[in-house]
Parts: structure tokens; sequence; C-alpha cells
């Protein structure tokens, strides 16, 4: 490459002189031709020689700048602190400098502050905007939860996945997340007012559609058929048919029907102190 800079400007050199002559006899032609001593002919040959030695040195000059570039790419510099997450080259690699095959040399990271890719469900989307806050966890520091925001969105539903890609930018000033790892994203949204939520265990899906088992008076069974606002895994938020005093029965049995009695058992009569489970009687 030095060797070629070193032609290249030899060249230019060459090229200015021989211009620089060009444009001199150009003026002397012109100056005879006042006084009839040479032809329009001859004049105008020395002038058009003159317009090729000024492209001969454009062509040269561009060159040079060529080289020059390109010799720049000796030493290269990354456009932002960060680390090199990635090297495909060692030291005495021949590197293919402008090749159609050419691939890259490093990868470098800015993890003072990561971008998390998140494909939010299209129930959520309207939710999930721009400045809303989410929670993350990482399998290395499962009692620890990190801070992002919502910095853009996809505005668009994948129809394969049913999802909208949504863009969350988090702080890593002490270098403890890794790019490229995988995190749980829980977001905070708004929840919507007097709304209610239940067990996905409460549902029943049979021939009526979609109800809940609820305990009316006198511990009798009354369904009643409802619409599930949000849908969010192990619990949904009832949009329609419940109201904030009923009775709902947790993972009802198979067999209970409308007017069935029914006594809640107690938490110690179960495995599962935390629930409360209704027993029907025959």
């Amino acid at each position: 490459m030095d060797q070629q800079l070193v032609q290249a400007r030899a060249v230019l050199a060459t090229a200015q002189a021989n211009s620089s002559l060009a444009g001199t006899t150009a003026k002397r032609w012109q100056a005879m031709l006042a006084s009839d001593s040479v032809s329009r002919q001859e004049v105008d040959e020395r002038v058009s020689d003159q317009a090729a030695k000024q492209a001969d040195v454009a062509a040269a000059k561009a060159n040079v700048e060529r080289l020059v570039a390109t010799k720049g790419f000796q030493r290269l510099v990354a456009p932002f602190d960060g680390v090199v997450t990635a090297r495909n080259t060692d030291v005495g690699q021949l590197i293919n400098a402008g090749g159609g095959t050419a691939q890259e040399l490093f990868a470098v990271s800015d993890v003072s502050r990561l971008r998390v890719y998140v494909q939010v469900p299209q129930s959520f989307s309207p939710l999930v905007r721009a400045g809303a806050i989410a929670s993350l966890t990482v399998p290395e520091y499962q009692q620890e939860q990190f801070t992002a925001k919502v910095i853009a969105s996809a505005d668009a539903v994948n129809a394969a996945s049913g999802t909208t890609l949504v863009q969350l930018l988090v702080e890593n000033r002490g270098r403890r997340l890794m790019p490229g790892a995988f995190t749980n994203v829980q977001f905070k949204l708004p929840v919507q007012a007097n709304a209610l939520r239940l067990p996905s265990s409460a549902l029943v899906f049979d021939d009526h559609g979609l109800r809940v088992a609820t305990l009316g008076e006198d511990n009798h069974v009354l369904f009643k058929t409802v619409t599930i606002a949000r849908d969010f895994g192990d619990a949904v938020e009832i949009g329609s048919g419940l109201l904030p005093t009923d009775k709902v029965i947790n993972t009802p049995p198979d067999g209970l029907l409308d007017g069935d009695t029914v006594q809640i058992a107690k938490p110690n009569d179960t495995n599962k102190p935390n629930e409360a489970v209704a027993k029907a009687h025959g």
C-alpha cells in the first residue's frame, strides 16, 4: 500500500508538470495566432492538449485520494466506546479490502446501555407504548430486577405469531448484563378501574360457552357467562358478566351443575393451604 501511494503521487506530479507545460504552450500559440504566425488548427490542437493534460491531473489526484483513504483503514477506530464481542481475524491474516467476499473483522457493543427486543401479544400491544416501564430478570441474577423503558414499537402485528415487536432500553453501567443474553420481561401496565381478575383455573369452557361458577344464596351454585378482557396466562381479567361481590369457585368439578349445594372447604382440608375448594353434595 505504501509503495502504491508513492507511485500514485509521482504520477500526479508528472501529470501536473505536463499540464503546466501544455498551458504555457497553448498561451504562446494563441499569442502567435494574433500575428498570423500559426494557423487556427494548430492553436486548437494546443488548447485541446492542455485540456487533456488537466484531465490527467484530476484522474491522478483522485487516485491518490483513494489510496490515502484506503491506507486510513489500516487503523480501525470504533464509532463509540464499547467491548469487542466477536473477533473474526487475527494478527498476520490477509485482509481483502473492498472485495466482494469481505467479512466483518470485529463486532463492538456498547454495553453501557443495551437494547431489548420483545414480542408482545397483540392484545397487550395498545398498552405497551414509548415510555412504559418494564422489569427484567436474567437467569444469572434471579433475585434481582433491572428496569427498562420502552423506546420504540414496530406498530405492526406479525401474522405468524400474532405479536408486535417492541424495543426497550436498559441501563447497564455495571456491565452485569451481557449482549445477546436471554431475559424475562414483565411490563408494568395500567390496571383498568374496577377490573376483576380471576385465576384461569376458575374458567369453565362447555357447550354453554365461557362461564364461571359462583356461590349464590344458601351455598347454591350459579353459573354465569363471562367475557375475557385480557389474558395474563395464569390469570384473566373479566370484561363482563361478573360483579365485584360475586364469590367465584376456583377449579370447579366437572359434574358441578346449576343449583347444586356446595360447601367451602377450609384451607387445612386440602394440600393447598392458600386455595379454597368447593365440594358438591349430591
